[in-house]
């Protein structure tokens, strides 16, 4: 068992072949709203009788039913009791609260259901409690089935719960020998198609996605998911002095919202400018990643990819702000001493400061290798 697996599993019981079939199909239901939930978490649910699947659901948005809800209204179309007696998979603990809709754990008890399998305990306090509930009507529980594929699925939501604050993505692309762009700044294109694609594709399970003021100047993106979904982030601008152009691609809000946040004393005039276009303009007194993070937590935001230059980059590891890493890295050199690097300046000046990644995944795509690891820092990401 790998370190990561160590860390995030808290059950000890790993089910049946079948069982543990069940609540990847779970998994799979449930990533069909990534993007779309928060801050709510993703959760499918299956409901099996005599070994065939009889309801599937999964939670679409916040505020509509569970996905246990809609698993067993699935089931109700082949028969008014088709769920008594059955078996209920679900990758997260069943709700115990009455929040914008009632407990799923009443919910199952009513429906008469024999058996339930589940993923794995719900970290949010406020929630959890259903194991219990069931256990105390009689129904049978087994906790922990693929319970590491439950919390990969989930990490966001988990680390948002356990520390009130966004789980952030730094993705970059960069050549072989280390950089994001030619000495003129021409970064057009490093990785190839099908690496954008999975970029766009991550775009669309976030809630906001972060720049600087040098990456709308210098590239003037659009940070859509360019159709991998019908769901966009939020962007968002990270500018001290708003030395920002009046005309750009983020500023047209026909398909998402842009929003700016600056530093107290910037550019009124731009500020006034962005605002006459639609553009929300958040003034904070000392701009920095981690303030800006708790106003995307107070949003609602689980998922945040920074798309940043090495500047900004920096600063956002540095201040906790960035859990995981995307590293497209293509088959090129591009040399140059002043070409720059995926991040600025951390501050570190012995090799042993180095931050380390664990838990690492290695994927070719096409030509580049996609490289994805989390941060090692104590305590743990999740």
């Amino acid at each position: 068992m790998s370190r990561f697996d160590e860390l995030q599993s808290t059950g000890s019981a790993f089910g049946s072949a079948f069982d543990r079939a069940m609540m990847q199909r779970c998994c799979e239901l449930a990533s069909r709203a990534a993007g779309l939930t928060a801050p709510n978490p993703l959760v499918g649910s299956v409901i099996v009788q005599s070994n065939e699947i009889v309801g599937e659901g999964y939670h679409p948005q916040a505020g509509e039913p569970h996905a246990e809800i809609f698993a067993l209204r699935d089931a109700q179309k082949h028969g008014e009791n088709t769920a008594k007696g059955a078996t209920l998979y679900v990758n997260l603990e069943p709700c115990n609260h009455f929040g914008r809709t009632p407990p799923c754990s009443e919910a199952v008890i009513v429906a008469g259901v024999r058996r339930v399998v589940i993923g794995m305990r719900d970290p949010n306090p406020q929630a959890k409690g259903g194991v219990e509930t069931l256990r105390s009507a009689g129904i049978e529980v087994t906790v922990g089935v693929e319970e590491s594929q439950c919390r990969r699925l989930n990490e966001a939501f988990i680390y948002r719960v356990k520390h009130r604050q966004p789980f952030g993505i730094l993705k970059y692309a960069m050549t072989l020998d280390g950089k994001i762009a030619t000495t003129t700044g021409h970064s057009a294109w490093i990785s190839g198609p099908a690496s954008r694609q999975q970029v766009h594709r991550l775009r669309s399970r976030c809630e906001a996605v972060i720049v600087g003021g040098n990456t709308v100047r210098r590239d003037n993106p659009n940070l859509t998911s360019h159709g991998e979904s019908e769901h966009n982030p939020l962007r968002v601008v990270m500018s001290r002095r708003l030395d920002l152009p009046v005309a750009a691609n983020l500023w047209n809000t026909e398909v998402v919202q842009t929003l700016v946040f600056t530093q107290t004393g910037a550019d009124l005039s731009t500020a006034q400018a962005l605002r006459q276009q639609g553009i929300e303009v958040v003034e904070l007194e000392l701009l920095t990643p981690k303030a800006v993070m708790s106003r995307l937590y107070d949003r609602g935001c689980m998922s945040v990819l920074w798309e940043c230059g090495g500047t900004l980059a920096a600063a956002a590891i540095a201040d906790g702000s960035v859990q995981k890493l995307w590293a497209f890295i293509a088959p090129k050199l591009i040399g140059g001493a002043a070409a720059p690097s995926p991040l600025g300046d951390l501050g570190l000046e012995q090799m042993s400061e180095a931050i380390a990644l664990e838990n690492l995944q290695i994927t070719q795509i096409e030509q580049d290798f996609l490289l994805q690891g989390y941060l090692k820092v104590s305590p743990p990401v999740i």
